[in-house]
């Protein structure tokens, strides 16, 4: 078997030497570069295994080898070298498809566990699960650097970002985070930030004293006290209410708090984890996130990539996602058929994997046949393109009897985000305007 071949580009010549006699040594073919011009005639003309870059090179930069890599030999693992204190470029990198990240000085034993890793790793491997854990499928380069970030920073005590369009499966990865971590026989906890009424936001997270204000006949532990030893999932964060913002940004700093209506101060021994769907840089620019609190907790952020830019992960995961369907209702599972999974596949899933699970879910219940065929899934599809934002939401508020919790949870919208859609259609009162209509 042919020995596998390392592109090594890095422009200062004697860490280019040792990094090249080194894995010689361990018995890989090796290409030396010295710069990213030279890196990308090699990208053209070799067949490689691993390409391993400096991000600072002279002329082309790291980040235009990796695209190159990505654009000549898209399976190819890339590999980036970063210089100490420059993490945050390379969890960029990673967002572009790298494989991993080494910090310079480079240690010799972790370059060659890293390439072993790398050249044993089944590329048809599709699934991630933890024993007991969460359930993540697809082997998209995109997933598979997401999932890297996320093994890499399970190991330490820092607080994680989760990033990513609403459906993209930001609490699977929190809850496998949880479980790669120290604290994973701790409890894991999980707030909505944007299902909590703004009253009542610090009192669910902090919880309150008997007699705090009127109602309160009973001392309440919080969310941060229920997580204690474990992980806490703030979910949706950009709908925290700036007044609340401060109080966890104090938890962040001095990892303290207290109860509402309490002056005594309660440790936080948490480890916190935040997830949102919008644009915190531009919440913070416009006035409506604070920008200290912003800071602290992208010291890891981890974006988590939209169902269509992973198509070639959606068969895959909308097998899985039917099985899981059958066994929770118990019924036989239903493969899909090939035109059925190409359907899908070039189906553009707005609302991610939340969506494609719901849209199958429904072919589960009103099909019957032994496989899913592609024109049951076009009705389907046909039909929820049809319906007007403004239709779904009056279908929601019927199916909910006027519940604005639960047709929230029904429409996949956060409560806020809810109320200012039916301010927006005029839809305040339905449905019970309707019969004066």
């Amino acid at each position: 078997m042919p020995a596998a071949h390392i592109l090594v580009v890095e422009d200062r010549e004697s860490l280019r030497r040792m990094l090249e006699r080194a894995l010689q040594q361990e018995g890989y073919a090796v290409t030396a570069c010295a710069d990213g011009e030279q890196a990308v005639v090699s990208l053209a003309a070799e067949s490689l295994d691993i390409v391993l870059t400096d991000l600072k090179l002279p002329g082309m930069s790291g980040i235009d080898v990796l695209r190159a890599s990505r654009d000549a030999q898209p399976t190819v693992p890339v590999v980036v070298l970063t210089a100490f204190g420059t993490v945050g470029t390379a969890v960029e990198a990673m967002k572009l498809g790298a494989a991993d990240f080494l910090e310079k000085p480079v240690e010799i034993e972790d370059l060659f566990q890293l390439v072993e890793s790398l050249l044993g790793e089944d590329a048809d491997r599709s699934v991630f699960q933890l024993p007991g854990g969460p359930v993540i499928v697809g082997r998209h380069p995109t997933l598979r650097a997401a999932l890297r970030l996320l093994e890499r920073v399970s190991r330490t005590d820092s607080t994680v970002l989760l990033t990513g369009e609403s459906g993209t499966g930001k609490e699977l990865f929190a809850r496998a985070l949880h479980g790669l971590s120290l604290r994973k026989d701790g409890p894991f906890v999980a707030v909505n930030c944007a299902a909590i009424p703004e009253t009542l936001v610090e009192n669910e997270l902090f919880g309150h004293e008997k007699g705090a204000f009127t109602g309160a006949h009973r001392r309440q532990t919080g969310r941060f006290e229920a997580a204690d030893g474990g992980t806490l999932l703030l979910d949706e964060i950009g709908d925290l209410p700036l007044s609340t913002q401060s109080k966890v940004l104090r938890v962040l700093e001095e990892r303290t708090f207290e109860r509402v209506g309490s002056s005594r101060s309660l440790k936080a021994n948490v480890r916190l984890v935040a997830a949102t769907n919008r644009d915190l840089r531009s919440m913070v620019e416009a006035g409506g996130f604070r920008d200290d609190l912003y800071y602290r907790l992208e010291v890891f952020p981890i974006e988590l990539p939209p169902l269509r830019d992973r198509a070639s992960d959606i068969p895959l995961l909308a097998q899985h996602l039917v099985e899981e369907i059958a066994a929770r209702q118990g019924v036989a599972s239903r493969p899909l058929t090939r035109e059925a999974a190409s359907l899908l596949e070039n189906h553009e899933w707005p609302g991610n994997i939340r969506q494609l699970a719901n849209v199958l879910e429904r072919a589960m219940i009103v099909g019957d046949g032994p496989r899913l065929e592609a024109a049951e899934l076009r009705a389907l599809l046909s039909a929820e393109s049809g319906t007007s934002e403004r239709q779904r939401i009056c279908d929601a508020l019927e199916q909910s009897d006027g519940d604005k919790h639960r047709a929230a949870q029904y429409l996949d919208l956060s409560y806020r985000t809810l109320l200012r859609r039916i301010k927006e259609h005029d839809l305040a009162g339905y449905p019970e305007y309707r019969s004066r209509e």
